[in-house]
Parts: C-alpha cells; structure tokens; sequence
C-alpha cells in the first residue's frame, strides 16, 4: 500500500470539512465550526489497489492563508470546495489554485474541483457551464465533481477521482508525456461537447444516482 497525501482546501464555510467528515465518518456536520487544520487517515481502494489516504482538512479563513503554502508543497492531490450558492466561493477557489501553481512551480497539479451543496438547487448561483469552464482553467489533470456533504452524493467519488489524477500525473511524468500530445476528451454534460485536452488516462467510474449531481 502506499500513502497519498491528499489536501482540502477551499474559503470558510464552502463545506471542506463537511465533505472530508462525510467520507472519513459518514456522517453530515449540521453546526459550522471553523477550521484551523484537522488531518484524517483512510483505507481506500481505487481499480483493485488499496491506497492509505493522508487528508489534510485546511483552514479557509484569510488570516491562515500564510499557512497554505506548507501544505501545498507537501500535497500530492488537491481537493478545492467551493459553494454552488456563493459565487465568491469559486473565485477564492481559482485563486488558490493559482497560489498552488506558483507553490509547485507548475502549471498542471492533480486537482479535484468540488461544487458542493448541489441538493441546493433553487439556491444554485453558479452555472454548470461556468463549473465546467473553471476546472478547464486549473489544466489538464483536474476534474469537476458535484457533490452534497449533506445528502451524500458523490463523497467517495471525490476522492477517488483525486486517487485517479495523482495516478495518471505519475505514470505520465515517468513516461514523459510531453505538452503537445492529445487526445479528445468527451464532457459529460448535457450538450455532449467535445473539448481537446492533454494526454490523461481517466477510467470511467459510476456515479451516485442521489439528487442532481454529477461528475464531469
């Protein structure tokens, strides 16, 4: 088995902890408990392989951000949360994912983009193409997923997915994958757009059936 160390990260109240408690415990936190760093350990197993899981539940507020950097070098996946009712939670997303970037000193990191409380969705603020378009920007190894902590709907998903890019980053550094191949990659959204992305080998998984979310 080997170790991932896995970071959540996203602005205060978007739902990180929420998310990380519902995979780790299986349970929903109702009362918002600001959090400074809380770290987990899980067993999970991604196409037949058991992987240990090191998640790392980070602070949102701005006045830890001075802390982010720590965690962003030692990272191997990154989870960023946001909230589908919050646009300004999307925003603070994007940027930390720029401030990964300049951490890592690279464009293209495994990432994990979670719009979170999808069960929402008359309060829903952000649309599903907007969604779409934002994990374009964060480059070829990041996915979207929506997700609800509350109804638990797509929780493993996530972290699966994040297992799947850390995998596919490393088996594509060892090969040498270089920046002009291509594949044409198919968007699972409802127009069936067709994007071109960079080499990344993405198996198809299955999805939670609850509530209207869904993974892209």
């Amino acid at each position: 088995m080997s170790d991932l160390k896995i970071c959540v990260m996203g602005s205060g109240g978007c739902g990180k902890s929420c998310i990380t408690i519902q995979f780790i415990q299986g349970t929903f936190v109702q009362r918002y408990d600001p959090t400074i760093e809380d770290s987990y350990r899980k067993h999970l197993e991604v196409d037949q392989k058991v992987r240990v899981l090191d998640i790392l539940d980070t602070a949102g507020q701005q006045e830890y951000s001075a802390m982010r950097d720590s965690y962003m070098r030692t990272g191997d996946g990154f989870v960023f949360v946001f909230d589908l009712t919050d646009p300004s939670s999307l925003v603070d997303a994007l940027e930390m994912h720029e401030q990964l970037q300049r951490s890592k000193d690279r464009d293209d990191v495994p990432v994990v983009l979670v719009g979170n409380k999808c069960d929402l969705v008359s309060e829903r603020a952000i649309s599903k193409e907007e969604c779409l378009e934002s994990a374009k920007k964060m480059g070829q190894y990041c996915k979207y997923v929506e997700a609800s902590a509350k109804e638990n709907v797509n929780i493993t998903t996530i972290f699966e997915t994040v297992v799947k890019l850390v995998d596919g980053y490393e088996i594509d550094e060892m090969n040498g994958v270089s920046d002009d191949e291509e594949e044409v990659v198919k968007v699972q959204d409802k127009n069936s757009q067709t994007l071109k992305k960079k080499k990344i080998r993405m198996p198809k998984m299955k999805l939670n059936s609850k509530a209207q979310c869904s993974l892209l």
